[in-house]
């Protein structure tokens, strides 16, 4: 399929892109390759072929979802570098610039 520049315009304002000439003719090829795999696979028999809703067939192990008594809030501060009363104290890093 020829991908037009026109075509690769519309994409580019629908992906807010900026595209540079040279970078035109090379997003053009590409997309073109891209097109043709895509149309060289239609062309594969697939009768007969399950769709793969996983690509693995083995299963998730999942823990039994159950409530368990977690750490206190003492027992969190312990090891803190530095800690005010209930909470975690760390360096400010956001500014706000006037």
């Amino acid at each position: 399929m020829k991908i037009t520049d026109k075509q690769i315009d519309e994409l580019a304002y629908l992906a807010r892109l900026e595209f540079k000439d040279a970078d035109k003719e090379h997003i053009k090829k590409d997309l073109e390759r891209i097109i043709d795999f895509c149309e060289k696979l239609r062309e594969v028999d697939t009768s007969g072929v399950e769709p793969l809703v996983y690509l693995s067939d083995r299963t998730n192990n999942l823990r039994e979802d159950k409530v368990e008594e977690g750490i206190t809030r003492n027992e969190a501060l312990k090891n803190a570098p530095d800690a005010d009363s209930d909470y975690f104290k760390v360096p400010k890093f956001i500014r706000k610039d006037q």
